[in-house]
């Protein structure tokens, strides 16, 4: 119920999207490998991202796979949407939503939702650091079939993004959802390069972390990809 309700939620905190400017985004990177052993591994994100004079809107869908010798050794989903109004020229009010499939993970799903404060501590052309955290929700159901978790959620989230050049672009952003059972942690570094006005090849490095996972579960999951990212304002991260 929890992942029908989520989005609904975040729709109905959501302000009026009609006028918003709106701007698609997608990556994908693709690994394949034959003779001795075959493996196979597929990464891809869409997002969309709406701004007006008040209101940002952004919502994301991602996946990953990952086959070796006819075996699936990766496969999550993985969507999410975030609000918020402006409060000034760095400062706003929104909420966010997330949830996730893991058959590899500590948690067959998760599932948030919370509401924020943030701020811009830094916002400068081609140089922007962003703070926001906030109370919430958070559903799991555990991959032993041990049952699920619902309790109440701290989220944080930083961003931090650096023009190097003109074609070059650093990023880092952090993620994470602390709750009395479970605390998720996801931090996302990288470098992207501009091949065009549209296009650009994204090198990145993921670490996900969950404090708590049961017996033969991996707490850790990291992910290396070299991405084909497409945007309209060839904007990489």
């Amino acid at each position: 119920m929890i992942r029908i309700l989520l989005p609904l939620a975040l729709l109905a905190l959501a302000g009026p999207a009609a006028a918003a400017e709106w701007t698609p985004k997608a990556e994908l990177g693709l690994v394949n490998t034959t003779g001795n052993s075959d493996t196979t591994s597929a990464n891809g994100k869409f997002a969309l991202k709406g701004e007006d004079e008040l209101w940002t809107h952004e919502y994301f869908l991602a996946a990953l796979r990952a086959e070796a010798d006819d075996e699936a050794t990766a496969n999550r989903f993985e969507l999410g949407a975030k609000t918020a109004r402006r409060l000034g020229e760095r400062q706003y009010l929104g909420s966010a939503a997330r949830h996730e499939r893991d058959d590899f993970s500590a948690y067959e799903h998760q599932s948030t939702l919370a509401v924020n404060y943030g701020a811009w501590l830094l916002k400068e052309e081609g140089h922007t650091f962003q703070l926001e955290g906030g109370p919430g929700l958070r559903h799991a159901r555990l991959a032993d079939g041990g049952g699920s978790e619902t309790d109440a959620l701290l989220r944080g989230y930083a961003d931090y993004q650096h023009q190097i050049t003109e074609s070059t672009q650093f990023y880092n952003t952090l993620l994470v959802e602390a709750t009395p059972d479970n605390t998720f942690a996801q931090n996302d570094i990288g470098i992207a390069v501009s091949i065009n006005k549209t296009l650009a090849l994204k090198a990145g490095f993921q670490a996900r972390h969950n404090t708590e996972a049961p017996d033969g579960v991996e707490r850790t999951d990291t992910l290396t990809s070299v991405n084909i990212v497409w945007s309209p304002r060839a904007k990489a991260n």
